[in-house]
């Protein structure tokens, strides 16, 4: 008999609710939750598609290794047996950090992973731990860090209320919105315009956002810090910092003065292609506004400044008042305060080998993990684990990453399909989809509290895992051991871990047991004072919790050391000491060239999406790199002609698509493909996409210096036409 069941999806921050239709232990619909107390209705289509991705035909199943004949099935005790037997004689001979592990984005949705892999990665004792996190986010923990005291201090637009919103380098429609937690974006937005206010589109593209609400302002690729300099420039002239609440819960205001005192709205048009009487423009309405913000996402966060960028950012809208203030910028507040528990979480410093790089959060730059991996010395990288990631299409040079893949002694992934990183691997463990997991929100931490409307929610899983594949808590629990890799290092934690696990294997007392995933969930939720799983479950639809209002943050929750907003980090300064003018002086001397942005498109999500025939079906089988028609003429090309785009990093190939969505001297690039060498992945290894990855640098010249982030927007590239395409 089919049954429906609640659940929500985990593909993106939104986590919108489903109803999921189950028979015979397969997903036979999928629908939008019309009573979910957020998303109401809402889900896109990859959330509604998620069945086609669990039941894929190149499902992994069970253990593989890699063997002279290709992959071959081989049992769990075999695969557990060979990897921790490999792995305790490389770090016998070589030392601990001789072992790395990479967190990668689709598992990180469900809140238990990180928990474990971080208590994995601290029982094998090594520092060479990367993630996402330096390929997309980390300059706004870096900032909220400097400012507020604690990396997950993240602040968010009070959307239900605001009256100017400007949004820098992001497009809601396509890819939602990032740091908060905002399902059916468009309509939110639109419900902005239609009580008065004001939506600005700042992008090099007039998105689909664009074209569905607000007003598109042009601005040329990796050139926001100048515009913001600009614009707080312009808000020291007019004088419209709030005096009062500064002084009273803010340190820095002279040294903010003094940095942007040359940057005039003149000066930033040099370089940004926003004229100063648009700038002030933009200004002047935010001021006049009953509540406004600035908002920026990854168009502002993978640029050269990415750090100093949001760093503005967040100082416009402290200065001005809008900063805990309710339809402003509201301070996240999860169901416990997740800043204040994380306030000390990179107190932990270590750095890189290569380039003598910070870490951060725990983890170095993945920018650097090709040179861990490829230059000799004893502590270099010799084995990895990748857990749900995808890096060689989703990290910096992706040419460069594929030999030190190769080079590596071991290679374990975790995964639920054979994709291009696990192509090197020497055994891939089969893992979960989310609808084989329970689950609440990830979210809870902090994110929960970066939403205009906050809720939570727990799901039981709604299917079986098929074969062999395994929860990745397990696997996790069960490498621990034969690694010799005690979680947390702690041996006292993994023997009560151990013990537990024997006496669940016992009859009458395994049953007895509620599994730890579902024991660990339901910890979670009284923590938080939201009752266990028998309480959560009488809120299918998810549960809502009180919202977050204006003045609830400064002189109660800023965790310095002063309990003030620090606007003028020393770092900070120092910074913008070292790069501002040398930035400037290369934007203006590169103003000719073309810069190239990545993008994201409706029917990709990262490198994950395009083994399903419907996503990839007609002129979808590849991307394309959209070019200004002004600039198709110059270059005598028209679409579908076949473009060569290269800098030093690397070159790629693939056919124009003519847009006049694009800012002229901008292209664009979608980035997730090239899967031609996947061939774990049948359908997408028939598409003829290119990774837009191979012209993003690497090493430590590369990054940016505190952060480590990676530059992806903004490139510097080279065009040339080479012939028809006969993809069209």
């Amino acid at each position: 008999m089919p049954t429906t069941q609640t659940t929500f999806c985990r593909i993106c921050e939104n986590q919108c609710g489903l109803i999921v239709t189950v028979e015979n232990n397969a997903i036979t619909k999928v629908e939008p939750d019309k009573a979910h107390v957020v998303s109401k209705g809402f889900a896109c289509i990859k959330g509604l598609s998620i069945e086609k991705m669990r039941t894929t035909a190149d499902r992994i199943t069970t253990p593989l290794k890699k063997t002279d004949s290709g992959f071959e099935a081989i049992s769990w005790e075999q695969a557990l047996c060979e990897i921790g037997e490999k792995i305790c004689a490389l770090r016998d001979r070589h030392g601990d950090e001789s072992v790395g592990a990479y967190f990668g984005n689709p598992i990180s949705f469900s809140p238990l992973m990180p928990i474990f892999w971080t208590a994995f990665t601290q029982g094998l004792n090594t520092h060479k731990v990367y993630n996402t996190g330096s390929l997309d986010c980390n300059n706004k923990f870096l900032v909220s860090q400097h400012l507020y005291g604690s990396p997950m201090a993240l602040t968010f637009p009070d959307i239900d209320h605001i009256n100017c919103l400007i949004m820098i380098g992001a497009n809601p429609a396509i890819s939602k919105m990032s740091f908060i937690n905002l399902p059916d974006p468009v309509r939110r937005l639109q419900e902005i315009e239609a009580r008065g206010g004001t939506v600005f589109n700042v992008n090099p593209r007039r998105t689909e956002t664009a074209k569905a609400v607000g007003e598109q302002v042009y601005i040329r690729p990796d050139t926001d810090v100048f515009m913001l300099l600009g614009f707080l420039n312009e808000v020291f002239a007019r004088n419209a910092i709030d005096a009062a609440r500064v002084a009273t819960h803010m340190n820095g205001l002279d040294a903010l003065r003094e940095l942007c005192l040359d940057w005039t709205p003149e000066k930033q048009a040099e370089v940004t292609g926003i004229s100063a009487e648009q700038l002030r423009t933009l200004v002047n309405t935010y001021l006049n506004a009953k509540g406004a913000a600035l908002y920026g996402s990854t168009g502002i966060n993978q640029g050269s400044n990415g750090t100093l960028a949001f760093w503005l950012l967040e100082v416009i809208n402290a200065l001005t008042g809008n900063l805990d203030r309710s339809g402003g910028s509201l301070m996240g507040l999860g169901i416990f305060d997740y800043g204040k528990a994380t306030k000390d979480a990179d107190k932990n410093v270590f750095h890189s080998r290569i380039g003598n790089t910070r870490n951060f959060l725990g983890a170095l730059p993945a920018a650097l993990m090709a040179d861990e991996i490829l230059q000799p010395a004893q502590d270099q990288v010799r084995a990895m684990f990748v857990l749900s990631g995808n890096p060689l299409l989703t990290a910096t040079n992706s040419h460069k990453l594929a030999k030190a893949l190769e080079q590596l002694e071991l290679l374990v992934c975790i995964d639920i399909v054979r994709n291009e990183t696990a192509e090197y691997a020497d055994y891939i463990l089969p893992g979960t989809h989310f609808t084989e997991r329970p689950d609440i929100p990830f979210s809870f931490i902090s994110l929960s509290g970066l939403s205009p409307r906050p809720w939570f929610q727990y799901t039981d899983r709604l299917v079986t895992p098929p074969g062999e594949c395994r929860d990745e808590l397990w696997t996790m629990r069960q490498l621990a051991k034969v690694c010799n890799a005690p979680f947390f290092g702690s041996r006292t934690l993994q023997a009560l871990i151990n013990t537990g696990e024997r006496l669940g294997k016992l009859p009458l007392i395994g049953k007895a047991l509620t599994p730890m995933p579902e024991r660990l969930l339901g910890m979670i939720a009284r923590m938080g004072k939201q009752g266990g799983l028998r309480a959560l479950r009488k809120y299918p639809h998810g549960k809502a919790l009180s919202p977050i209002e204006g003045n609830s943050y400064l002189g109660k929750r800023v965790l310095t050391k002063d309990g003030k907003v620090q606007l003028a980090p020393q770092t900070f300064i120092d910074l913008a000491a070292q790069r501002l003018l040398t930035s400037f002086d290369k934007a203006k001397a590169e103003q000719q060239q073309f810069k190239l942005i990545t993008k994201r498109e409706r029917f990709s999500h990262n490198s994950w999406t395009h083994n399903d025939t419907a996503f990839v079906k007609g002129k979808r089988q590849t991307n394309y790199l959209y070019i200004h028609p002004q600039d198709g003429q110059k270059l005598g090309c028209g679409d579908g002609d076949l473009i060569d785009v290269s800098n030093a990093t690397g070159c790629v190939r693939l056919p124009v698509s003519l847009s006049d969505d694009l800012m002229p001297g901008t292209v664009a690039l979608p980035h997730g493909w090239g899967h031609q060498r996947a061939s774990g992945l049948r359908v997408a290894n028939k598409t003829q996409g290119v990774n837009a990855n191979i012209l993003a640098a690497d090493g430590p010249d590369a990054i940016e210096p505190i952060s480590g982030m990676a530059q992806f927007n903004g490139i510097t590239i080279s065009l040339k036409v080479v012939g028809s395409s006969e993809v069209l």
